[in-house]
């Protein structure tokens, strides 16, 4: 079978990773090969190098600056902008996603490039062209109080810089998290430095800084853009492929066409586009396994985003703004905690978990699982410090199998923790434990399994 990826980011190398002995060629439009997008702010914050951020991709043709213009469905081929054509039997969409520039006048220059200080994050190439002006600033501005945003604006934070977060809604993370969430985790900023601007949009830039929709001008250096981004579609949209919001696949993660399929960012499936990593890979695997003659079906994602930003600890499970169920919730705004699960049938369907994450590793793996929750147990789970690993739903390290998932981040299994003789060298060999951090518990268990008592 000849597999053509388009796309060279998380998704795709996963995929690749899983298609051994099939003739596989990646097409990526980026000069990096394949790397760890979760670990950006912690390059820009200093903590990783851009090496760290390499991903392992076997036995494909990887090919980078490489942009694809069209596909040849007809003849099973993709064109290529220096016009030269590669030939598919599989075809797999990668494409991700594209930024979408707010609405602020004088951030594009008349030549069409964006203005000096004005920079995305979504690349390692954005990455590093930040990290080279944050050496000569002194003030930042990051548009976009989500997840992103918040990332980066610790990153510059931690880099000694004054800076200001502008979000047009009226909480921070308010796609993920409620007012009481957003409002600790603004208050954990102004601790660390930041200060907060919610209900406020930036309007202009000019030469004395980006002025916001109430007159007032934030005098700035760099303007930080992370609001904003939208599946990459467009090719298949040139193709003829049933295109919504994303690429619209099936149970199999085929398009409209049964030779091509779409993964990750840029895929829609049941209405629903992901926009998160762990989604990505799950769909990738699931991809190799039937395109390696395994009997499988994508029934959708459970999701769980974690901020990765030195000092703030925010970890959100599914949507639990719009899930339904019973509400658990203890909030400590003193202490600066918020934690909250929705619970459906005894099983955590949604939870947030803000300032207190010591039991996020059991908390994921009963979200993970669907394991059903005695009465009493969503309270004890949210009450703080260590769980104990005789919980009535009989969870512990060794029920799981070694198969299962333990670190999202690195792609790491229960199987590759437990065949380490301490977490250094789980952390060395696999790289858990080095990306969000929501794993370190589950992994230091696993570890634990085999020391000697």
């Amino acid at each position: 079978m000849k597999a053509v990826i388009v796309g060279a980011g998380m998704a795709a190398a996963r995929l690749a990773d899983g298609l051994v002995g099939h003739d596989v060629t990646v097409l990526g439009d980026e000069a990096h090969p394949p790397y760890n997008r979760i670990l950006l702010s912690a390059v820009l914050e200093g903590t990783h190098s851009p090496d760290a951020l390499a991903l392992a991709m076997w036995d494909a043709d990887l090919r980078l600056d490489t942009r694809v213009v069209d596909i040849r469905r007809a003849e099973r081929e993709v064109e290529l902008a220096d016009r030269s054509r590669v030939a598919y039997d599989v075809l797999v969409l990668a494409t991700g996603s594209v930024p979408t520039l707010p609405p602020i006048r004088g951030i594009v220059r008349v030549d069409g490039r964006l203005d000096d200080r004005v920079h995305a994050f979504r690349t390692l190439a954005d990455c590093l062209r930040l990290d080279g002006a944050v050496r000569s600033a002194r003030r930042a501005v990051v548009v976009g109080g989500g997840l992103l945003g918040v990332q980066v604006a610790r990153a510059l934070g931690v880099r000694g810089l004054a800076v200001e977060v502008v979000e047009g809604g009226d909480h921070l993370l308010r796609s993920q998290v409620d007012a009481k969430a957003g409002a600790i985790l603004a208050r954990d900023l102004a601790r660390l430095g930041a200060s907060v601007y919610t209900g406020a949009r930036a309007t202009r830039l000019t030469d004395d800084g980006l002025v916001l929709g109430n007159g007032f001008t934030l005098d700035t250096d760099l303007v930080v853009l992370t609001a904003g981004g939208r599946p990459s579609t467009a090719l298949a949209r040139r193709a003829g492929l049933e295109v919504r919001r994303g690429v619209v696949v099936d149970h199999l993660l085929r398009t409209s066409d049964p030779a091509i399929h779409a993964i990750g960012d840029c895929a829609q499936h049941g209405g629903q586009v992901t926009g998160f990593v762990p989604p990505a890979w799950e769909q990738a695997t699931l991809l190799s396994r039937h395109l390696n003659g395994e009997q499988v079906r994508y029934d959708g994602a459970r999701t769980v985003a974690r901020l990765r930003a030195t000092g703030l600890e925010v970890a959100v499970l599914g949507e639990p703004e719009r899930a339904a169920g019973d509400v658990v919730e203890v909030t400590n705004p003193i202490a600066g905690s918020h934690r909250k699960l929705v619970v459906r049938d005894g099983v955590i369907v949604a939870g947030t978990l803000v300032g207190d994450l010591s039991r996020i590793g059991l908390i994921t793996q009963y979200y993970d699982r669907c394991s059903v929750l005695a009465p009493n147990e969503p309270g004890s789970l949210l009450m703080g410090g260590r769980a104990s690993t005789g919980s009535t739903t009989g969870w512990r390290p060794t029920a799981l199998p070694d198969e299962a998932e333990i670190c999202a981040c690195a792609g790491v299994s229960a199987g590759r923790i437990r065949a380490c003789a301490s977490l250094d060298e789980a952390r060395d060999t696999t790289r858990a434990t080095t990306g969000c951090g929501g794993c370190a518990t589950a992994v230091r268990d696993l570890v634990m399994e085999g020391a000697p008592a």
